[in-house]
């Protein structure tokens, strides 16, 4: 039986000496590139060097070593075929049965440098070549991309497990890598020269996990991620992360982390907060978090920035949540919570609760997808707001409108927010009008005997007329923050001084759709 002929030219090199020494020990000749072949032939595992088969020397410093006939040609002809086997002969073809490579490292280069010409060396060209060759020839030949199938691709070889139907799926995988791979580089290039807008977008996620349905049972989903975001970020611990209950967490995570390493607490339902507060400990933030909307707060999602000991996990149990999301749960707080079926636990596996900070967004609608740069409310964006009004706010208030501005600014318009003493006493949302949010808000604080008088009123748009300002005067509130920006502005600003409030205008709208 012909010896079989592996090609061997990683760019990530760890594990390749043991997995190349399995291939010798396995029948396999190996071929390797430059300083895959040097790495190899060091550690004693017997290797041809590229320009022995290709008959040509590596040239152009390294931009072209195999793109040759007798590399492709060894890859692709088909092995079925008569008149293929018969022209390899005729050609001095040999065949290469096991095709192992990686690509350049276009990622790790750019994140490390804004030099353009080392980067430009750092796109892979015969990488890509032999990866889909072999791809496309999985009839016949093993094409691995991946580091962590080492392992499975020599117990494959070992017992007999190397069919068609193993190859076929190391196939998908090789297109997957080359299309990644191209995605970024061409969305690199956007990012440089069209800022970020290019005639083509290419958004790549890798597969964390299928989801138990989508939005709905009759609906397939999965969850996809962003530079390991998940994998290093997110780990479940009681119960399976749902569709719906991924969507939840993102919106209660964003505004539980928006305010650094203070002690925050976000309850949301559907997408939407219905209780927030920052306090001297979690437990207390999360008490005072609660009394906004203890009724939509029953089956709901609970973002902590920071760790679930036991006394809060115990206060938690009180009603029925669905999902809690922290820095840590202890091991404690997890006991607490053992005997419940339908609670989901997940942590970050960190101090505070973690951000990928993507610079993109995204949404999908009928036929295609929006893009655009990812909205964030700016450090400064509340301290720096323009006082439009005769009274100011405390440094005290002044933090409450910040908590209602950032909230605003993670909430579905139109909304409107109420803070006071660092926690949310009432919350409009996802209205088709301002005032009514407004409204809808403050009727809901009565229902629940909260007393918003001397509270913060944030709008993440403007007001078009002064009626929700009259309604927030009647109500109590003492100061207000929005971006201002209307035809009306005098009139607004005209009724806050007229109510005797402080009134800011940020000068930047934070819709959210």
């Amino acid at each position: 039986m012909a010896k079989k002929r592996a090609l061997v030219s990683v760019s990530d090199k760890s594990g390749v000496v043991d997995f190349c020494k399995s291939l010798v020990k396995n029948g396999y000749e190996i071929i390797s590139t430059g300083g895959t072949f040097k790495l190899l032939k060091e550690s004693g595992v017997d290797a041809i060097e590229i320009d022995e088969v290709t008959k040509f020397p590596e040239c152009f410093e390294g931009r072209v070593k195999t793109l040759n006939p007798f590399v492709h040609g060894g890859i692709l002809h088909r092995r079925d075929k008569q008149s293929h086997l018969d022209q390899a002969k005729e050609l001095g073809v040999e065949a290469i049965d096991l095709v192992c490579v990686n690509l350049y490292p276009f990622k790790e280069t750019i994140e490390k440098t804004d030099d353009f010409d080392e980067i430009i060396e750092n796109i892979d060209i015969g990488g890509p070549a032999m990866v889909r060759s072999a791809a496309k020839n999985f009839d016949a030949v093993l094409i691995v991309t991946n580091v962590e199938d080492y392992a499975v691709v020599i117990d494959a070889i070992e017992n007999e497990k190397n069919t068609k139907d193993f190859r076929r799926g190391f196939m998908v995988k090789a297109f997957e890598h080359t299309a990644a791979y191209d995605s970024m580089i061409a969305n690199y290039m956007n990012e440089r020269f069209n800022e970020g807008f290019g005639e083509k977008q290419f958004i790549v996620g890798n597969k964390v996990m299928n989801t138990r349905y989508g939005e709905n049972p009759h609906q397939n989903g999965a969850l996809y991620e962003f530079d390991k975001h998940f994998s290093n970020n997110f780990k479940t611990l009681k119960g399976e992360a749902s569709f719906n209950n991924l969507n939840d967490l993102n919106g209660a995570i964003k505004i539980a982390s928006a305010f650094g390493d203070e002690n925050a607490v976000c309850i949301s339902k559907h997408g939407n907060p219905c209780g927030f507060a920052i306090r001297d400990n979690l437990l207390d933030a999360y008490v005072e978090a609660l009394k906004c909307d203890p009724v939509s707060a029953f089956g709901g999602v609970v973002a902590v920035n920071g760790t679930v000991d036991k006394a809060m996990a115990q206060k938690m149990n009180e009603i029925f949540i669905e999902v809690i999301i922290a820095g840590y749960i202890t091991q404690e707080a997890q006991e607490v919570f053992a005997n419940k079926k339908r609670i989901k636990l997940f942590e970050m596996g960190s101090d505070k609760l973690v951000l990928a900070n993507d610079k993109k967004d995204f949404k999908h609608i009928d036929g295609g997808f929006i893009f655009q740069d990812a909205d964030k409310v700016k450090e400064d964006e509340v301290k720096n707001a323009k006082l439009v009004s005769k009274n100011s706010a405390s440094a005290e208030e002044m933090k409450d409108l910040e908590i209602a501005y950032k909230v605003a600014s993670l909430t579905k318009s139109n909304c409107v927010v109420y803070v006071k003493n660092a926690a949310m006493v009432a919350v409009g949302m996802g209205m088709t009008s301002r005032v009514d949010a407004a409204q809808c808000a403050l009727k809901k604080a009565k229902d629940m005997g909260l007393d918003v008088s001397g509270c913060a009123l944030a709008s993440e748009a403007f007001f078009p007329f002064r009626d929700s300002i009259d309604a927030a005067a009647e109500a109590g509130v003492k100061n207000v923050i929005e971006p201002g920006g209307s035809i009306r502005d005098e009139e607004i600003i005209e009724a806050a001084n007229e109510f005797g409030m402080s009134l800011y205008f940020s000068e930047i709208r934070h819709f959210l759709h």
